[in-house]
């Protein structure tokens, strides 16, 4: 399947300062992320991927999220407590569309945080998403998916090798988002054989960190 533009719904109650509950949660349950329209090839070449062991094979054909488990992913947005984290992968926005992604609401200007090491695969702004990243991880297997950013760290572009923790932009409202409710809409998603940043499988982001 395609994959869409961010899709908020129940918050994720994170970082400091008592953050918007009830009326954060009334306007993010009408509110949602149409899908994404195709977008224009990226001008970055994908490189070729490592030959996973036949281990890391075995784990991850049966089971995506036990793969990342494995990991011990960077929570995205920093100062927020893993077990904070609420589930709307599920969530149906506009009456038919799942969210298949998770909010984690924190202070506009709150750095986000690569998840793993990797390479950014798209910088890519969207009516829907706003200012958004596309990263691949190391092995090019999945895409985590940054959205409604305040903007792009100093200096990132496609093509950047990062590392696990380091700041690749910050919380904001762009896109769709209410502009009184800063946050970052993460996904991620199993890449296809054709490898492309936009296209792949959903995986419930809350079941890998939590």
């Amino acid at each position: 399947m395609s994959m869409r533009g961010p899709r908020p719904s129940k918050m994720v109650a994170a970082a400091s300062g008592g953050f918007l509950a009830g009326a954060v949660s009334v306007a993010l349950a009408v509110w949602g992320l149409p899908n994404m329209e195709r977008p224009l090839a990226s001008p970055f070449t994908v490189p070729k991927p490592p030959i996973p062991s036949s281990t890391t094979a075995q784990v991850s054909e049966a089971s995506p999220v036990a793969e990342l488990r494995e990991r011990h992913l960077e929570i995205p947005v920093r100062g927020v407590v893993r077990g904070k984290l609420v589930d709307s992968f599920n969530d149906v926005r506009d009456g038919t569309r799942k969210h298949e992604a998770i909010d984690i609401l924190a202070p506009r200007n709150t750095p986000i945080l690569a998840v793993e090491d990797g390479t950014i695969a798209r910088l890519f702004l969207s009516k829907a998403g706003g200012t958004t990243i596309y990263q691949f991880d190391p092995a090019i297997r999945y895409a985590y998916y940054y959205a409604h950013l305040e903007r792009y760290a100093d200096g990132l572009r496609e093509g950047n090798h990062v590392q696990r923790g380091q700041v690749l932009g910050y919380v904001g409202t762009s896109g769709n988002a209410p502009a009184n409710t800063p946050h970052l809409h993460f996904a991620i998603f199993r890449l296809t054989e054709k490898k492309e940043w936009w296209h792949g499988t959903p995986i419930d982001p809350y079941e890998v960190l939590k």
